[in-house]
């Protein structure tokens, strides 16, 4: 499994070398990169490979001064694991304090994906925002590979160490069956496996922080659309697709100290749903917000 060492040590380099962006020749628009979608026990590579990609691409196009703080996507065709997508960044704006860029992902020719994102210089101001929810200790919840102990399949071996992430649940996961009640709200506690290196100044680290959280918000945001209906991630015939993301950043933090991924299911309807999240540090200061509606289409 990518994220395990050869000494059984579980580490954060699938998501490294998912925005490991390498520059590429621009065939459309005024730069491009190219990077490789990770492995995935499925036919379709994982969404957070493009949204994290895609947003190291635009963030490599703004000057050292600018952060993203928001970002708006659309996933258009599945995508091959494994293989390369080439990102084209469009700069359409630069103005003194914001900046707005348009990448759209290409695979075998074909448009992949496509994201906005807008970038800030950061100013002081007022601060507003919703409380923290209340939430148990995340080092007393079972992690996925103790929550999956005992049960075969390439899934719960990617579930259990090949994610980057250690993601526990509250009130418990979905894996292969729906622990705790069937409602509308969920969440979960989740740290990179190891120390994510500090780049050559803060404003790098921070891009590396708002990177991962970006790659790590699509894996269980609509977990809590799942939950309301009964499902779970093993349920014979079940199929999901994210089709379109949108997040912002509010404050810095680091993604790996233990961050609270609070969730909620808002609707769902004509096998789509919508969820929302927000990402808290353990010290209450809200990082980021989340919403995304994916296709869910039960087994029959």
């Amino acid at each position: 499994m990518n994220t395990v060492t050869l000494d059984g040590a579980l580490t954060a380099q699938t998501f490294l070398r998912a925005v490991d962006l390498a520059p590429v020749e621009p065939q459309i628009h005024d730069e491009a990169y190219e990077a490789t979608t990770q492995y995935v026990p499925w036919p379709k590579a994982y969404g957070g490979d493009m949204v994290a990609q895609a947003a190291v691409a635009m963030m490599r196009s703004v000057e050292a001064d600018r952060q993203l703080h928001s970002m708006h996507s659309y996933f258009m065709r599945p995508v091959d694991i494994g293989a390369a997508v080439r990102y084209e960044v469009e700069r359409l704006r630069d103005g003194r304090g914001y900046s707005t860029r348009s990448v759209r992902g290409y695979q075998g020719g074909k448009a992949v994906y496509a994201a906005m994102g807008s970038f800030h210089v950061p100013e002081e101001g007022p601060e507003f925002q919703p409380a923290m929810p209340a939430a148990v200790d995340p080092n007393s919840l079972r992690s996925a590979a103790e929550a999956l102990e005992g049960v075969e399949g390439a899934a719960a071996e990617y579930w259990s160490a090949g994610r980057s992430f250690d993601m526990r649940h509250v009130p418990g996961p979905v894996y292969v069956q729906v622990e705790g009640e069937q409602v509308a709200q969920q969440a979960v506690w989740v740290k990179a496996f190891d120390r994510l290196p500090d780049g050559a100044d803060a404003h790098s680290t921070a891009n590396l922080h708002r990177t991962a959280l970006a790659y790590v918000c699509d894996y269980t945001i609509l977990e809590p659309i799942l939950r309301v209906h009964g499902l779970a991630w093993a349920d014979e015939g079940l199929a999901t697709a994210s089709l379109d993301h949108s997040m912002w950043f509010h404050r810095d933090g680091r993604m790996d100290e233990w961050v609270l991924y609070a969730q909620e299911a808002v609707s769902g309807q004509h096998n789509r749903g919508l969820a929302m999240g927000r990402f808290f540090d353990r010290s209450g200061r809200l990082l980021a917000t989340v919403a995304q509606e994916g296709m869910i289409r039960a087994g029959r």
